[in-house]
């Protein structure tokens, strides 16, 4: 639980603002939400979610610290990875959802420069306005001569394009379905208000979600009773909205999580639900609404068969780690370093931090879909893990 007195007076009036939003909508709907709209109203109801405010999120001070965040190795690579595609593509774009500080966009454009193989446009869909803003200052301080190369976008694009998409810890932030399983019974944990506290409140599963349990369940083996667990319903169709515009190409998605009969095991029978606030890792989503985020892990099983859904073809599945061995990581070292001994020691520690199980290369996964083009993708060369999948 964040203690009250890290945070100060606005991050007080804010949350509460918050809390106030949610205790409407919880009035409304009768008492009870899901916890997927709660989840939903505290990272992305407009002007007051952890993503719609203006919160330092990531990075140094902030409340979490992704892969593009930690070293500039990471974009290195992906933009290796971007550029077998766009090679095939003449006229290719990059579009890439939720940029962060825009780290990513500025490691992969310099990356690509280098490589001479620019995209004609990189585009970036960003929700939160805070974080645009943040994105469109480090661009223009850190890469002005691509700047005008830059476009943000209010929307998913209709316009057919042919290029990459990159999502880099993207999916973990969609919503989830909280349930509890039981022999004679499923539950929805959803959120109700008793004494002016969010509290879980469980109500009898639908159809659709007594269902979606036992397909789940099958696939893990089977759970005990009372095994607590979650589900993203709305990652299929997201996803698929994400790629109809993309007439040939690659998506790349980055994020933590596990194949469906490993994120489905019985000992993991609390869930992966997660909060973060200022670099710690908290278990309490009803605590600061507005001020730290809640995430889940990946089912990357339901991403493939999302992939499937959309009309792509799923081109590999492997570890952070081997996606960024497969890229080479080490000669990405070599050429950011140069001559500068020192500036490489520093570049291997982080390559540890990236790649080791204990750190993040286990624990992350690179997913590809592709659509119209065929090839072997260098990232998923050393791995292939989607026969776990």
């Amino acid at each position: 639980m964040p203690p009250e007195d890290l945070l100060d007076v606005d991050e007080r009036l804010h949350t509460r603002r918050v809390q106030a939003h949610l205790c409407a909508a919880i009035a409304a709907a009768g008492g009870w939400i899901s916890f997927e709209r709660y989840m939903d109203l505290a990272l992305y109801a407009p002007g007051l979610g952890y993503y719609t405010a203006g919160a330092h999120k990531l990075g140094r001070g902030g409340d979490f610290t992704t892969a593009p965040e930690l070293s500039g190795l990471f974009g290195a690579c992906v933009a290796q990875q971007c550029a077998e595609v766009l090679r095939e593509l003449p006229g290719a774009s990059i579009l890439e959802i939720g940029a962060g500080t825009g780290r990513l966009a500025i490691d992969l454009l310099s990356r690509l420069d280098a490589l001479g193989c620019l995209p004609d446009q990189y585009c970036i869909l960003e929700v939160s306005a805070d974080l645009r803003q943040r994105q469109r200052r480090l661009i223009e301080e850190k890469l002005a001569c691509h700047a005008a190369r830059v476009t943000w976008l209010d929307a998913l694009p209709d316009d057919p394009f042919d290029g990459v998409i990159v999502a880099n810890e993207v999916l973990d932030a969609l919503p989830v379905v909280r349930f509890r399983w039981g022999a004679t019974a499923c539950e929805e944990l959803g959120v109700a208000v008793v004494d002016g506290e969010f509290v879980w409140a469980p109500r009898v599963a639908s159809h659709a979600l007594r269902v979606a349990c036992e397909r789940l369940a099958a696939a893990a083996g089977g759970w005990d009773e009372g095994y607590v667990s979650e589900y993203r319903p709305r990652l299929l169709p997201w996803t698929g909205a994400v790629v109809r515009a993309l007439r040939r190409g690659a998506v790349f998605w980055f994020d933590y999580g596990l194949p469906r009969p490993q994120y489905y095991l019985p000992e993991r029978h609390e869930g992966t639900l997660l909060c973060h606030f200022r670099q710690r890792a908290l278990d309490n989503p009803f605590v600061n609404p507005g001020l730290q985020d809640i995430t889940a892990w990946v089912d990357f099983t339901a991403v493939a068969e999302a992939g499937l859904a959309a009309g792509c073809d799923v081109a590999g599945f492997t570890t952070q780690a081997f996606f960024l061995a497969g890229l080479g990581i080490e000669r990405e070292m070599r050429d950011l370093a140069g001559a500068d001994e020192n500036r490489f020691a520093r570049l291997a520690i982080q390559a540890k931090q990236l790649m080791l199980p204990g750190e993040m290369g286990e624990r992350f996964k690179a997913m590809a879909w592709t659509r119209g083009i065929e090839r072997e993708l260098a990232g998923f060369a050393l791995q292939d893990l989607r026969h776990t999948l």
